[in-house]
């Protein structure tokens, strides 16, 4: 406690230093990618994985995650109204229900429904990055993880600073983001606190958004240390024709806790990593908003797991240990009371064949007690051809189980189908990657085969939306991207970064007659962005992000953003963004209108 108070005093006193770090001086190549086990640096990675820094969080026209993710190529965000305050992640064509979330390596998936996989308590200004790892994650996070996994990843600091932000914008949209850092000795610590609110694009479209965020760590010693974290957020939103257009005026409001505490013994050759942690999720749900007699769900879902994560070298190379297990369970007017256990077992080893070939392979074991044993293997290879080439394969197996609403929901709309089985794929993935100075580029083909893809179907709009296990599905994509950046050199106008991607994606799942199917056949079928960001003088940036998405049987829409900082990394600096600059009419899931054009402006203040 007297920590914690000594954080939030020491935090609010008047500091006077000027910030000038700007980290479009950070190396990719260096970063280790963070997948709790074998660690990896992003250069040698036989995978597709895209990286989000700190400065392309601080420069990207957005106010939220899901609005940063929505620039990542091949990851399909569908948003429900502005700054994301519910939003679907899907990757490589895969639904939200087939993509891990996961806060410093914790799995934040929910067993009532994927919809509540956004529902991260940090705000945006305490992230450090985001790791998108595209295809089967199964062997390396467990099962949820079918078509990738996103990690996103905090920093403790061991110096002092504060981080203001402010914004107001259309729509009565304002925000306040709080976040610093104050260690005390040995022992490091963050805080951060954010809120936002908005009256809405639309009907029925308001908004209340706060997050809690804390975290602490501190080296017992040079083998040990231990970490802390706890972290709240409560979003409370109309939710107009969210879930169903049949009942336009719906509400909804979510409080999500998470708890965490690890230990880490680290050694010359040897690493584990043990920790333990809880997430609650609150839900309630209106199908009018002011008549909840008229149909209320009220869900409350608590996940406790325990895992142990490890490695060690020898003469045989690199080897990746993990063992976890977990309960979860629910608490439902609707889903009834419910709970089921897990139990995970994890191998995997790298082995280095001389100086240009590395192959990584593994395996994972899992036991639900509704489902028995799984088993997911995966292997990569990877060939160094030159020093600026690099050519990849993988294969890997992948699954996902029925969420509590797949199965028991019932509603007048949507009924839920308890003899829906898990879902399983083989993925086999082709892939290159160049990096020369400030030029790299990465090209990758996929195939995922899916067997007992869960998808909600229904044979007219007068009967209820059911989900049903579809026999074999079949997902190729192609992804292609480029990317540029330089540090600032003072010039007058300088180009600081330029990015280009392009996705495309194919289904086998084609519409039947009399069957109408509410998210494969939307998924992503092209996928255009570009962007570049332009330095004016020392203290101006200009950030241009352009998108043009095509998905499944919907037609293509373009989108314009930009952003303009002055002064990022001093003082006090100022922003101002604007999204939809083209007024475009488009819909990213179901049938919610997103909004035409806006603007939001705001400041940042540094100090150290």
């Amino acid at each position: 406690m007297k920590i914690f108070t000594g954080l939030v005093i020491g935090l609010i006193l008047p500091h006077l230093a000027i910030a000038q770090t700007d980290t479009t001086a950070t190396k990719l190549d260096e970063i280790i990618i963070q997948e709790n086990r074998i660690q990896i640096p992003f250069s040698k990675q036989s995978r597709n994985i895209t990286v989000i820094d700190k400065f392309q969080l601080e420069t990207s026209p957005a106010r939220s995650l899901q609005e940063v993710l929505a620039f990542v190529p091949g990851v399909d965000v569908r948003q429900r109204g502005v700054t994301g305050v519910q939003a679907d992640i899907g990757i490589r064509g895969g639904s939200f229900e087939q993509t891990l979330m996961l806060l410093n390596g914790i799995k934040l998936s929910d067993p009532q429904t994927g919809h509540h996989m956004m529902n991260i308590p940090v705000p945006m200004v305490n992230i450090d990055r985001v790791e998108v790892l595209k295809g089967p994650a199964s062997r390396i996070f467990g099962q949820n993880a079918y078509a990738g996994a996103i990690n996103v990843i905090t920093q403790l600091s061991d110096e002092r600073f504060v981080r203001i932000q402010g914004y107001a914008g259309d729509f009565g949209m304002t925000g306040i983001n709080f976040a610093g850092s104050l260690p005390v000795g040995n022992y490091k610590q963050n805080l951060a606190v954010s809120y936002d609110d908005s009256n809405g694009h639309q009907y029925n479209s308001d908004y209340k958004a706060s997050n809690f965020f804390y975290e602490g760590g501190i080296d017992l010693n040079k083998q040990n240390s231990l970490r802390g974290m706890i972290a709240y957020t409560d979003r409370t939103f109309g939710a107009n024709g969210f879930y169903t257009s049949t009942f336009p005026d719906q509400w909804e409001s979510i409080q999500t806790t998470l708890a965490s505490l690890s230990h880490t013994i680290s050694l010359e050759k040897f690493r584990l990593n043990t920790r333990g942690y809880w997430r609650r999720n609150v839900d309630e749900f209106r199908l009018r908003r002011n008549e909840p007699a008229f149909f209320q769900n009220n869900h409350t879902t608590d996940v406790f797991a325990l895992e142990a994560n490890g490695s060690f070298e020898s003469k045989l190379g690199t080897t990746g240990f993990g063992l976890e297990t977990r309960k979860e369970s629910i608490e439902s007017n609707n889903l009834g009371n419910r709970e089921r256990n897990l139990m995970g077992i994890f191998l995997e080893q790298l082995v280095n064949l001389g100086s240009k070939v590395d192959l990584r392979g593994g395996i994972y074991s899992n036991y639900y007690s509704e489902y028995g044993w799984k088993h997911f293997p995966g292997a990569e290879i990877g060939f160094r051809a030159n020093q600026n080439l690099r050519f990849y394969s993988g294969y890997g197996a992948s699954f996902r189980i029925p969420t509590y609403t797949d199965l028991y929901y019932v509603g007048p709309t949507n009924i839920g189908n308890d003899q829906l089985v898990p879902e399983e794929a083989q993925n086999v993935e082709f892939g290159a990657k160049y990096s020369k100075g400030n030029l790299s580029a990465e090209a990758a083909y996929f195939i995922r085969s899916t067997d007992n893809l869960i998808e909600w179907t229904r044979p007219n709009e007068a009967t209820p939306w059911q989900p049903q296990n579809f026999n074999k599905v079949d997902f190729k994509g192609l992804e292609i991207s480029l990317n540029y950046r330089v540090n600032p050199t003072g010039k007058p106008i300088q180009i600081k970064e330029l990015n280009l991607s392009y996705n495309y994606i194919d289904a086998s799942l084609n519409e039947q007659p009399g069957i109408e199917t509410r998210y494969a056949l939307t998924a992503l079928k092209n996928q255009l962005i570009g962007g570049i960001l332009i330095g004016i003088g020392s203290k101006a940036e200009w950030n241009t992000k352009v998108r043009n998405v095509e998905r499944m049987s919907q037609d293509p829409y373009f989108l314009l953003d930009m952003r303009v900082d002055y002064n990022r990394t001093g003082k006090i600096g100022f922003f101002a963004e604007a999204s939809n600059i083209t007024n475009t009419d488009y819909i990213e899931a179901g049938t919610v209108q997103m909004p035409g054009r806006w603007f939001r402006a705001g400041f940042m203040l540094n100090l150290e």
